[in-house]
């Protein structure tokens, strides 16, 4: 029998390469588990994690269970004292046991007091107008035979950078 070919043709999957090095940093702030971190709205569920985001583990000297941090904003705190029950056995499954002895809520933003404000989620980037406007319809002339309206978009930005950047 042959020997077996490899199929990743000497690549390696992301996963592999990143996770040592996701694992020793969930591990610094107490997350011995770092899918807690990875995939927290899928174990916390969709209103929470929209409201709220782990910040660290702790562990008691006596190392009779441990206290999960959530952070969230002023107006969402006693919403999420009321689940706080919930909430951990929802992330003690994601353990396999009652790692997880208590829920701790602080409302102090992870960027400091003088701000206060708590972002979750991922903004979408504003893309603003730079530049000549002629050369910006002629980068969106030579993309306009392009069929999807997205790609389109991003050739005719795409082009208008490189036009502005030769145009220098």
């Amino acid at each position: 029998m042959p020997p077996r070919r490899t199929s990743t043709k000497g690549f390696k999957r992301t996963d592999s390469l990143l996770s040592g090095q996701i694992r020793r940093a969930s591990e610094t702030r107490g997350f011995a588990q770092s899918r807690l971190l990875t995939q927290w709205t899928e174990i916390a569920g969709q209103d929470i994690a929209a409201i709220a985001q782990p910040v660290e583990i702790g562990y008691a000297r006596g190392g009779m269970g441990a206290t999960l941090t959530l952070l969230t904003n002023g107006a969402n705190a006693p919403m999420l004292e009321m689940q706080k029950e919930q909430l951990r056995a929802k992330v003690n499954s994601v353990y396999g046991y009652n790692a997880i002895a208590r829920v701790r809520i602080t409302q102090t933003a992870a960027i400091g007091f003088a701000d206060g404000k708590v972002a979750f989620g991922h903004k979408t980037p504003v893309v603003k107008p730079h530049g000549d406007p002629a050369l910006r319809e002629k980068a969106a002339e030579t993309a306009r035979p392009v069929a999807d309206n997205g790609l389109r978009d991003a050739l005719a930005r795409l082009g208008e950078n490189i036009l502005n950047k030769n145009n220098r």
